[in-house]
């Protein structure tokens, strides 16, 4: 198969891309590298990757032969990237969808899968959320830039959906980590780790009993897969993500004994809308995809921690 994904080169994008050059396909990429990183896939065969460093905005995706999946994931994904670049991601989740799904339109590209997220959510009055929810989000404070973009997308792509019968799905994406996570990308998990290793205070902001629901990326990609390639299911939109809920007070603790740490636990503001609760409903994936995460936290945390301690001694 053909393959695009835009946002390639970033964590999720990069994982994904891993996916199907094994199995023998050929992945077009397309990134700007505003949050990427080309060493995500230096080491993928040439032979099979071919890679734009181009914006999706402005990038002309006429040039590309037929692609049977298109995977939309440009766009900055952590709060301290999305705040540094809210223009960017504005354009990436909108101007950027549209222009994928017009080649769809044009019966160029066949599916168009997309990566959308929990924060659609908000802050969430009903937990677990069900992607029945529409949820509780502020549309113009510090997070809107990704919320509301995110929530544009999906009402383009099933717009796209309804007016021109085109095979689209819709993922939402919870906290996910792993591999190929950026040292500074102000997700959880990376900065509890990076301050664990490096004997720094562990940063909780708020009072620590919100909480979060992590996903190992190698799961995540499986779901993301399986919503790609599994047939007969046009127009769904399925939650992503591992039920286990945690508390960041827990997360912390986790983190500190399983890196040895000496760093002490401090507690700092939390920021605008930054939501309480944060828990996939998973019934519709279990139930469509036949998907579940199989990778526990412990195993998973361990596993981003060896990455990180390469990272860090480079």
């Amino acid at each position: 198969m053909n393959i695009l994904i835009t946002g390639g080169a970033g964590f999720i994008g990069s994982h994904l891309a891993k996916h199907y050059v094994d199995l023998g396909n050929k992945v077009f990429i397309v990134d700007n590298l505003i949050t990427g990183n080309k060493n995500n896939i230096a080491y993928l065969p040439p032979d099979q990757i071919s890679f734009f460093e181009e914006d999706v905005t402005v990038f002309d995706f006429s040039t590309l032969p037929h692609i049977d999946i298109a995977y939309h994931l440009a766009s900055p994904a952590s709060p301290i990237q999305y705040k540094k670049h809210p223009i960017e991601t504005m354009r990436a989740n909108s101007e950027g969808a549209y222009r994928v799904l017009e080649q769809c339109k044009a019966r160029k590209f066949d599916r168009f899968i997309l990566a959308s997220t929990s924060e659609i959510y908000g802050d969430p009055l009903i937990h677990p959320q069900k992607e029945t929810y529409f949820g509780n989000v502020n549309p113009v404070g510090d997070r809107a830039c990704y919320d509301e973009s995110k929530r544009y997308a999906e009402a383009m792509t099933m717009s796209y959906h309804m007016t021109f019968d085109i095979d689209i799905r819709i993922a939402r994406i919870f906290n996910t980590y792993g591999p190929n996570m950026e040292l500074n990308d102000g997700r959880v998990v990376s900065n509890f780790i990076t301050q664990a290793l490096e004997n720094n205070p562990i940063t909780i902001y708020g009072d620590g009993t919100q909480t979060r629901s992590f996903c190992y990326v190698t799961d995540l990609v499986l779901g993301l897969v399986k919503l790609g390639e599994t047939e007969d299911i046009e127009g769904e939109i399925i939650n992503l993500g591992n039920p286990d809920e945690k508390t960041m007070i827990k997360l912390a603790e986790m983190i500190h004994e399983m890196t040895n740490s000496i760093s002490d636990i401090s507690f700092e503001s939390i920021g605008e809308d930054d939501p309480k609760m944060r828990k996939p409903d998973i019934e519709k994936a279990d139930k469509i995809l036949n998907w579940h995460p199989r990778v526990s936290l412990e195993k998973g945390l361990i596993k981003t921690t060896e990455y990180f301690k390469k990272m860090l001694s480079k």
